[in-house]
C-alpha cells in the first residue's frame, strides 16, 4: 500500500517482493509529465534518493544524476563553479589535468559509484604512466629526423595535483549532494621529494648586485631579490602601483600567459588578480631600489620617444623596446646569462624569493615580518618553506640567550 504524502514529495511503497518503490514527478518536458522510478531495500534508502533528485532538480542537473559520469560532472564543474571563483591560469591548469588525466581514466566511471579503490588506481596508474618529453619548438623543429626522446613518467607532484583537484571537485560535488562523501580524501597523496631551494648566500648576493649594475633589466632584478616579488607580481608593476615621495611599492596585479579556449588562437599576456588576497601587498622601499626605479623610468622614457607610434602604454615599469608586457622566458634567458658571466650557481628565477627570505631569516627578522613582505597566506607556509635557515636563528638566540643570563 502507497505510504500518503505531500504535495510534490511523490510515492513510496512497499513491493510484493520486499523492496521499497518511490515514485517521483519531475515537471514536465515536451508537453509530458516527468516520472522517474527509485528502488531501495528500505524506505529510508528509497527516500534518500528521492530527495537527492530533487535538490539535483533544483540545482540545474539533469534528473538522471545517478548516471551522471565523472567527466560530465568535472566538465560542469569547471564551466559553472571554477571559471567564475578563480584566475584564469588556475582554471586553465585545472581544466588541463581534467583533460589529460583525470578525464581518461577516471571520466567513464558514474559519479555516484565512484569508489577509494578507483581513485587509488588512478593514482597508481598515473605514477607508472610513460609521457612524451616536453621538448621546446626550436628543438622540436631542428630534431625532426633525430631519434624520438626518451618517455618519461609523471612527476610525483603532477599526480599530486590531480588527485588534490579531484578532491576539490568531490567535495562541491558533496555540497551539491550529488555524492554522500568525498572518496579522493580516503586516498593518500604521493610522497614527494622536497625541491631543493638554492638560495643567495650573502657573499653572492653581493656579486649578483654587481654583475646587475648598469644592467638593463637593474631595477628588476633588484626588486625581486630585496623586496621577494614573484615573477608575474613584479612584470605586472604598474608606475601607478609605486609611490616613490612615499618610499612604497604595491602589489595590485601579475602578468600571466594564458591559452585561448579557442582552438588554433594559441595564447596571449593577461593581467590577472595577484595570487592570493594576501598577495595584494605594500612594501616599503630602500633608498637602492628608489635610485634603480628612477634611472630605469629615465631609460623607458628614451625607449618610449624611440619607439614613437609604436608605443604600447599599458603603464607598465618593466616592458619590451615597444611597451608591451615582457615574456618570462626572456627575462629569464637573461637572468641566467647574468649568473654565468658572473660565475654564479646556476638557479632559478624564483630562488631569488627564496634568497630574499632566507638572508633577512639570517639576519634575525621576525618570520611574521618575512611572511608579509612575500605575501603568504599563512606563517606556517613561511615557516615550513625556509626551516633550513632556523638551525642558524636558533644557534643565535642560544647565544643571545647566554649573553643575557652572563650580564
Amino acid at each position: 500500500m502507497a505510504k500518503k504524502r505531500g504535495a510534490n514529495e511523490g510515492t513510496i511503497f512497499q513491493r510484493k517482493d520486499g523492496r521499497w518503490c518511490g515514485i517521483l514527478s519531475l515537471g514536465w518536458e515536451n508537453c509530458k509529465r516527468k516520472r522517474k522510478s527509485f528502488y531501495g531495500p528500505t524506505e529510508a534508502n528509497v527516500q534518500d534518493q528521492m530527495t537527492k533528485a530533487k535538490n539535483d532538480v533544483r540545482l540545474g542537473f539533469p534528473a538522471s544524476v545517478e548516471r551522471q559520469t565523472v567527466k560530465e560532472f568535472l566538465d560542469r564543474w569547471l564551466e559553472e563553479s571554477v571559471k567564475p571563483s578563480v584566475r584564469p591560469l588556475t582554471h586553465q591548469q585545472y581544466s588541463q589535468h581534467v583533460r589529460l588525466y583525470l578525464g581518461p581514466v577516471l571520466g567513464r566511471h558514474r559519479l555516484s559509484k565512484l569508489r577509494p579503490q578507483h581513485v587509488q588506481a588512478f593514482v597508481n596508474f598515473m605514477l607508472k604512466k610513460q609521457v612524451a618529453p616536453k621538448v621546446s619548438r626550436k628543438k622540436s623543429k631542428s630534431a625532426k629526423s633525430a631519434t624520438p626522446p626518451t618517455p618519461r613518467t609523471l612527476s610525483p607532484r603532477t599526480v599530486q595535483l590531480s588527485l588534490a583537484i579531484l578532491r576539490h571537485a568531490l567535495d562541491q560535488a558533496a555540497k551539491w549532494n550529488l555524492v554522500g562523501s568525498n572518496v579522493a580524501k580516503l586516498v593518500d597523496s604521493p610522497r614527494l621529494k622536497r625541491h631543493e631551494t638554492k638560495p643567495l648566500t650573502p657573499d653572492e648576493a653581493r656579486t649578483f648586485l654587481a654583475a646587475i649594475n648598469g644592467k638593463r633589466w637593474n631595477a628588476a632584478y633588484l626588486i625581486a631579490l630585496t623586496l621577494g616579488l614573484r615573477e608575474g607580481e613584479l612584470l605586472g608593476l604598474r608606475w601607478q602601483d609605486v609611490d616613490l615621495d612615499g618610499r612604497t611599492l604595491t602589489v595590485n596585479q601579475t602578468v600571466q600567459r594564458i591559452r585561448s579556449e579557442t582552438e588554433g588562437e594559441g595564447s596571449s599576456l593577461e593581467f590577472c588578480e595577484p595570487k592570493t588576497n594576501r598577495s595584494r601587498r605594500t612594501l616599503s622601499l630602500s633608498d637602492a631600489v628608489i635610485a634603480a626605479i628612477k634611472a630605469h623610468r629615465v631609460s623607458q622614457n628614451k625607449a618610449r620617444l624611440a619607439a614613437g607610434s609604436e608605443w604600447h602604454d599599458d603603464g607598465l615599469i618593466f616592458t619590451t623596446s615597444i611597451g608591451t608586457p615582457i615574456e618570462k622566458s626572456n627575462l629569464f634567458r637573461d637572468f641566467k646569462r647574468i649568473l654565468k658571466n658572473a660565475k654564479l650557481p646556476s638557479i632559478r628565477f624564483h630562488d631569488l624569493r627564496h634568497s630574499t627570505a632566507s638572508l633577512l631569516l639570517a639576519q634575525g627578522v621576525h618570520p611574521r615580518a618575512i611572511m608579509e613582505l612575500l605575501g603568504h597566506s599563512r606563517i606556517g607556509v613561511t615557516m615550513d618553506t625556509y626551516a633550513h635557515v632556523m638551525p642558524a636563528m636558533m644557534s643565535d638566540v642560544a647565544d643571545k640567550m647566554d649573553a643575557i643570563l652572563a650580564g
